[in-house]
C-alpha cells in the first residue's frame, strides 16, 4: 500500500473553523483577527478570557540532526495532540517555517504523517506574512543607511565598517558578498556587503523575543548599524526611522492561532534557526500559551547543544520562563548514523553502530540535566527498526537515567503518542530546579568557555585575532553582560560537522562576534557555520508543482 504523503494527508484533514480553536482557549471570536477561517492573528485582548494561571512548559528538543531524519516538530505536534486525548488543556507552540529550507533542503517545516499543523501549505508557504515583515523592515533600514550616506553622510558614518547588512527568505550563496552601488553616483555610495537569510536577521530576534509593540520599537531602536570614523558606535535609533520600522511590525507581533490535525489549538510565532540565530518560538506566543492552557509543548531548534541551550540560556532567562520538562527525540535509523553506519546502510540491523551512536544521546541527556530539568527520551519509530535495535535503546537510556518512550505519532497521531504523554505527565511530577548554565555577569570568553566546555564537550576555545578586537568592542557597546547566542554547525557537537557521535579532544574556534544590541545578546560565529545556506545540488524546489486547479504536490 502507497503511503499518502504528508501534503496529501493534510488536505485531507478535517478542519475547525479558528474561531472554535479560539473559543476552546477561552477567547472571544472579537479578539482574534482571521486570517481566512483556518488563520488568525491574537489581539493583546486575547487573554483576556484566559485562567491567568501559568501551566506546565515542555521543551523538545533532539539529538544532533543527521540527514537519517529525527522528527522534532513531530513529536511536539504529535505530543501535545496526545495530551489533547487525554483529556488537558493543551497548546503546542511552534516556530514558523522559513521559506529557505522548505524550498532548499526540507520541503516543509509543519510536521509530518499525523502529527502535522493545519493548513500545512499555508503554514509553509508565505501563512500570515510575518517573514515578510522582518525582510521588508530588515532592508528599509539597510535603504536608510545607504541613503544617509548619500544624502551627506551626517552622522560620519564610516562605509567600510557598517555592519546591517540585507536579507532575503532564500538561500542564496550568490549574495553572501556583495558590492552595492555600482554605476556612478546617482546609483549610491559603493561598498561591500552582503544578505543573510531573513531568520538570522537580528529583527527576528527582536519579534521574538520583544513583550508587546513599545518593547519592540525600544529594542529596533538599539540595533547597531555601524561605526562612525571617529570610532563612535551608530544606532538605528539616530536616522530616526524607528518609528517607520515599528509600523512594519504591528501585525507581525500578534502570535497565530491554528490547529493540528487531531484539533489541538496550535501557536506558531518566529524564529526557526538555532545554528544561526537563537530559534526559539517567540516569547509573546508562549506567554499566551501558558496563561490558555494547561500544559504548553515547545520546541527550540536542532539539537539540545544548540536549541535547547538557547531556550534555557537566553529564552527563558530574558522571559523569565521556568520550564518543567524536556522531551529529547531520537531515532535508531540517526544514532546509527552517528556510530558510524553509512546512509544506505540504515535499514539493516546494526547494534554495534547503534550502541556506539548513542553516546551522542547519552550527552544530551548529560546536558539538560545539567539545566536541572527531567528528561524523557522519544523514539522516533520507524517501519525499518528492528525490536533488538529498540529494545537495546531502551536498555542504554535506563542506564543513564531517563524514560525512554517509543513515539509513533507520525503513523498514527496523536495515538501513537500516549505512551510518550504519560512518560510526560510522570516526568512533570519531578520537580524541576531550573536554572542556566552560565553567570550572564561573567565576561564574555568565560560565558563562551563554559558553553563550549559543558555543553559541546570541548577541551576550550580559541579567538581568532577578529574576535579579539571584538571582545574589545563589546565593552565600548555595554554588551558584556549579556546572553551569548553560538552560532555552530548543527551536525556535530563540535563545530566539525564530520565530527559525529560524542567527539572529544577538539576545540571550539570563534571566528567572529556580533553584537545584537537590540535583541540583547552577543552572536559568537564559530567554524565554517554561515548565516546564509547555499541550496543542495537538487533543491527541494525542483520536487514542487501546483495543478492548474490549485493542487500542490510536492510540499512535504
Amino acid at each position: 500500500m502507497t503511503m499518502k504523503t504528508d501534503v496529501e494527508i493534510a488536505r485531507a484533514a478535517q478542519l475547525r473553523p479558528i474561531t472554535e480553536i479560539a473559543k476552546s482557549l477561552g477567547i472571544a471570536a472579537e479578539h482574534i483577527e482571521p486570517y481566512g477561517r483556518y488563520k488568525a492573528k491574537l489581539t493583546p485582548e486575547a487573554l483576556a478570557g484566559a485562567a491567568g494561571q501559568n501551566g506546565k512548559l515542555i521543551l523538545v528538543t533532539a539529538i544532533n540532526p543527521t540527514p537519517a531524519g529525527e522528527g522534532k516538530t513531530t513529536t511536539s505536534v504529535g505530543l501535545a495532540d496526545a495530551l489533547h486525548l487525554q483529556g488537558k488543556k493543551t497548546i503546542v507552540a511552534l516556530r514558523e517555517p522559513s521559506l529557505g529550507p522548505c524550498f532548499g533542503m526540507k520541503g516543509g517545516a509543519a510536521g509530518g504523517g499525523y502529527a502535522q499543523v493545519v493548513p500545512m501549505e499555508d503554514i509553509n508557504l508565505h501563512f500570515t506574512g510575518d517573514f515578510h515583515a522582518i525582510t521588508t523592515a530588515h532592508n528599509l533600514l539597510a535603504a536608510l543607511i545607504d541613503n544617509h550616506i548619500f544624502q551627506g553622510n551626517a552622522l560620519d558614518l564610516d562605509v567600510n565598517r557598517i555592519v546591517w547588512k540585507r536579507v532575503l527568505d532564500i538561500n542564496d550563496r550568490a549574495l553572501r558578498h556583495v558590492v552595492t552601488g555600482l554605476g556612478g553616483r546617482v546609483h549610491g555610495v559603493p561598498r561591500e556587503s552582503g544578505f543573510d537569510i531573513t531568520v538570522a536577521s537580528e529583527m527576528m530576534a527582536i519579534l521574538c523575543l520583544a513583550d508587546g509593540l513599545a518593547d519592540m520599537k525600544r529594542r529596533l531602536g538599539r540595533i547597531l548599524i555601524g561605526w562612525t570614523r571617529s570610532g563612535r558606535p551608530v544606532h538605528a535609533d539616530e536616522l530616526g526611522a524607528t518609528g517607520a520600522l515599528t509600523l512594519l511590525f504591528k501585525d507581525a507581533i500578534k502570535p497565530n492561532l491554528v490547529q493540528t490535525i487531531g484539533g489541538t489549538p496550535a501557536f506558531i510565532h518566529g524564529g526557526p534557526f538555532a545554528n544561526i540565530a537563537h530559534g526559539c518560538s517567540s516569547v509573546m506566543a508562549t506567554k499566551y500559551a501558558l496563561r490558555c492552557a494547561d500544559y504548553v509543548v515547545t520546541e527550540a531548534g536542532f539539537g539540545a547543544d544548540l536549541g535547547a541551550e538557547k531556550f534555557f540560556d537566553i529564552k527563558c532567562r530574558l522571559a523569565g520562563l521556568s520550564p518543567d520538562a524536556a522531551v529529547i527525540v531520537a531515532t535508531v535509523r540517526a544514532l546509527k548514523m552517528n556510530g558510524g553506519a553509512g546512509k544506505d546502510e540504515l535499514g539493516t540491523e546494526n547494534l554495534d553502530a547503534l550502541k556506539q551512536g548513542a553516546a551522542n544521546l547519552e550527552k544530551h541527556i548529560e546536558n539538560i540535566g545539567k539545566f536541572g530539568i527531567p528528561a524523557v527520551v522519544a523514539v522516533n519509530v520507524f517501519p525499518t527498526d528492528t525490536e533488538a535495535e529498540l529494545a537495546l535503546l531502551e536498555e542504554l537510556c535506563a542506564r543513564l537515567g531517563a524514560k525512554c518512550v517509543r513515539s509513533e505519532v507520525w503513523a498514527k497521531g496523536g495515538a501513537g503518542g500516549l505512551a510518550l504523554a504519560d512518560a510526560v505527565t510522570e516526568a512533570l511530577g519531578k520537580r524541576a530546579d531550573f536554572h542556566p548554565v552560565y553567570d550572564e555577569k561573567k565576561s564574555i570568553a568565560e560565558k563562551i568557555e563554559t558553553i563550549a566546555r559543558e555543553i559541546y564537550g570541548a577541551d576550550g576555545v580559541d579567538f581568532t585575532d577578529t574576535a579579539k578586537k571584538q571582545l574589545a568592542e563589546m565593552e565600548t557597546l555595554g554588551m558584556t553582560q549579556t546572553p551569548v547566542c553560538m552560532a555552530k554547525t548543527q551536525y556535530s557537537l563540535s563545530d566539525n560537522p564530520a565530527l559525529l557521535g560524542r567527539p572529544s579532544g577538539f576545540r571550539i574556534t570563534v571566528r567572529e562576534l556580533r553584537a545584537s544590541c537590540g535583541a540583547g545578546f552577543v552572536v559568537a560565529l564559530t567554524g565554517n557555520v554561515l548565516t546564509m545556506p547555499g541550496l543542495p545540488k537538487t533543491p527541494a524546489a525542483m520536487g514542487m508543482d501546483i495543478t492548474a486547479d490549485g493542487v500542490i504536490t510536492g510540499l512535504f
